[in-house]
């Protein structure tokens, strides 16, 4: 098979190149900087009282309050599921499989959990199909998913919350791109010179470009490298 002959960046000489580098660079600390900021108006925004919600986790059910484990704080991925399907949303559990180490959360009074609409026998197969680390747990017997911006048959989302005594806050949310700041899959192909290769960038002309998603590693793919039935 031929490999196909893509454009390249132009060859320049060493200071040509730390020149453009440093140009670069500026904007990169710039966008640090704003990023603390953001970060910094995060930290600071209120929060609102949540109900008593019950959920169901492997042992039956479990109110939202238990979920944290004994820790003050929670994040709460919210993984779209459609009942009886074999295969779950690609994108969910592509994101989902990178966190295969969350124990440095300890250290910070914090949790990360999955919460699915499915129903639990099926979502902890599926935990199990895909090799997820995470301990998942069901809202299908609650109004949990839909009252966090995450209904059923209607996306994913990040959401955070924080626990005093038996008392849940809700503390933040995002759904969409806004989960890729939990990605390091994106930052690092974001660093390679042909970055996503996908047809909504800004490349330059002859760059590589597919359909969105086409790159993305799909929940069988998941399953094979991670699985039960990988090892």
């Amino acid at each position: 098979m031929t490999t196909p002959e893509y454009a390249k960046p132009p060859v320049v000489d060493q200071s040509t190149w730390r020149a453009a580098l440093d140009e670069l660079r500026a904007r990169e600390k710039a966008a640090t900087r704003e990023l603390d900021a953001i970060a910094a108006q995060r930290r600071r925004l209120p929060m609102v009282e949540m109900p008593d919600y019950v959920l169901i986790g492997a042992n039956g059910p479990v109110r939202l309050a238990e979920v944290f484990d004994g820790r003050s704080q929670l994040i709460v991925y919210n993984h779209m599921w459609t009942d009886g399907a074999t295969w779950q949303c690609g994108g969910c559990t592509g994101f989902t499989s990178q966190f295969t180490r969350l124990d440095f959360l300890d250290l910070y009074d914090a949790r990360f959990v999955i919460v699915t609409n499915g129903p639990i026998d099926e979502a902890l197969a599926y935990k199990a199909r895909v090799g997820n680390a995470m301990d998942w747990y069901s809202s299908s017997e609650s109004s949990f998913a839909a009252d966090v911006d995450a209904p059923p048959g209607e996306g994913f989302a990040v959401n955070v919350f924080m626990r005093h005594g038996d008392t849940v806050y809700r503390t933040w949310h995002t759904n969409g791109r806004g989960t890729e700041q939990l990605s390091h899959t994106f930052p690092l192909i974001d660093l390679l010179p042909w970055g996503r290769q996908e047809e909504w960038l800004d490349s330059p002309e002859g760059w590589p470009s597919r359909p969105t998603y086409s790159g993305w590693l799909d929940s069988p793919d998941i399953a094979k490298l991670y699985g039960d039935d990988a090892h």
